[in-house]
C-alpha cells in the first residue's frame, strides 16, 4: 500500500472530518501487508487512527482506516444501534462489530453488507434508505447515497473533495501521511 493510495482514498479521515475511510490495494505478500499495518498503526497511533484490514483475497486487501473514538460514538447512536440489531450484529461495541463486519465481507464475496457506512460516518438515516430502498430512489449521490438531508451531504461532499485536493497537493510537495493526519 502506498502513502499517495492512502492520502488519495482517506484525506477527510486523516483530517478529522469523517469517522473512517475504505481502500483496495494489492497484497501480494500477506506478512509484508501485515508488516506495513504495523508500521503505520504505530506511525498513527499517537493521532488517533488505526488501520486494519476488513479482508484479504486473492492478493488483495481491502483496508480501513477509522477513528476509533469517532467510530465508538457512531455506532452508540440510536438509530445506528437499531439498524446494527437489525442486520444481526450484537450490541454496539466497536471491536465486536468490526469482528462481525470482517466476518460478514468474508462471507459476501460480491459487493459489501449494506451496514458498511455505518462504520464509515454515514448518516442512519441514509444507511436506513439504502436498505429500504433497495439502493434506489435517492436524492443524491456522492460518496455515499444520500436519502436523508440533501444539502447537509452536498456542503460535505465538498467539504471532503476540498480536503482531497490539499492534501494530494502538499503530499506532491513531500508532506508525508504522519503529517498530515491530525490528532482530533
Amino acid at each position: 500500500m502506498s502513502e499517495y493510495q492512502i492520502i488519495r482514498f482517506c484525506a477527510p479521515t486523516l483530517a478529522g472530518l469523517k469517522t473512517a475511510s475504505l481502500f483496495c490495494c494489492d497484497a501480494p505478500d500477506e506478512a509484508e501487508l501485515l508488516g506495513q499495518l504495523r508500521y503505520w498503526n504505530t506511525s498513527l497511533a499517537p493521532k488517533g487512527l488505526r488501520m486494519l484490514p476488513l479482508r484479504i483475497w486473492n492478493g488483495r486487501a481491502l483496508i480501513y482506516l477509522y477513528r476509533p473514538k469517532a467510530l465508538a460514538r457512531d455506532l452508540a447512536c440510536e438509530d445506528a444501534a437499531c439498524l446494527l440489531n437489525g442486520s444481526g450484529y450484537d450490541g454496539t461495541e466497536p471491536s465486536g462489530c468490526l469482528r462481525c463486519l470482517m466476518d460478514r465481507l468474508q462471507c459476501q464475496k460480491d459487493g459489501f453488507p449494506h451496514e458498511i457506512g455505518l462504520f464509515l460516518g454515514y448518516p442512519p438515516e441514509d444507511v436506513r434508505g439504502f436498505i429500504e430502498n433497495e439502493t434506489r430512489n435517492y436524492k443524491f449521490t456522492g460518496y455515499w447515497k444520500v436519502y436523508g438531508d440533501e444539502e447537509r451531504s452536498r456542503a460535505l461532499f465538498d467539504k471532503f473533495e476540498r480536503c482531497t485536493r490539499c492534501y494530494l497537493a502538499s503530499w506532491a510537495r513531500g508532506t508525508g501521511v504522519e503529517r498530515l493526519a491530525l490528532a482530533v
